[in-house]
């Protein structure tokens, strides 16, 4: 009587091998389409802060600006003065680095320059200066007031430092500050930083997938 025949050791392995291979697949693809139903949730740095109070100021062509102008579009906002020779140069070349890449968002972000001292910056003087730094108008804002009015929406409204120093030059903050389409401060980045270009580029794509995903 002949012995039946062996089937193969390999086989079962080859056989559980590609089971498990289907079944990651499977899990793989689930996970997927799981995911796509999922709310896009924004990064943690960028939770409201606090609503951003009204103002009215004029901008480098004497136009006024208010909080209502800039609704429905996402802002970032930094720090100047014409006179500056600390911090403001390399501020300002940031924000026109920036201003360089928005080509693809440029209707929903607007940059905001907020001078610090507004005595000297008219909107003659500011106008000077974004021609300079190759600033449209349509798109990047150089905006004076009345002293106080400065000092309440740089730091009541946008929770940043401005004083001065003996000499009377203004002492300021160098972020650059992150507003949404709906006037709620959502944050901050270093303009000393030399990352900072690509930083606030990544946190504007994370509130416009936001702004589509409500």
């Amino acid at each position: 009587m002949s012995e039946p025949e062996e089937r193969p050791a390999g086989i079962p392995r080859i056989s559980w091998a590609i089971a498990f291979i289907a079944a990651s697949m499977l899990i793989a693809v689930a996970f997927n389409n799981l995911k796509n139903t999922r709310p896009y949730v924004v990064p943690g740095h960028l939770q409201k802060i606090s609503q951003v109070p009204a103002f009215k100021l004029t901008d480098q062509t004497g136009r006024k600006v208010t909080l209502d102008d800039l609704k429905g579009k996402i802002w970032v906002a930094n720090f100047v003065f014409s006179r500056c020779k600390g911090p403001c140069p390399l501020s300002t070349l940031r924000m026109a680095e920036l201003n360089m890449k928005l080509t693809k968002a440029r209707k929903d972000v607007q940059l905001i320059s907020f001078t610090v001292d507004p005595d000297y910056d008219t909107p003659p003087v500011l106008a000077e200066y974004a021609k300079q730094s190759g600033a449209d108008p349509a798109y990047w804002q150089f905006l004076t007031g009345p002293d106080p009015a400065i000092q309440d929406i740089v730091v009541k409204g946008l929770l940043q430092p401005l004083a001065k120093e003996p000499d009377g030059t203004p002492a300021h903050s160098t972020r650059f500050v992150i507003v949404d389409a709906n006037g709620w401060l959502r944050g901050y980045q270093d303009s000393t930083d030399p990352e900072i270009v690509q930083k606030v580029m990544i946190d504007l794509g994370d509130l416009l997938r936001e702004s589509k995903n409500k």
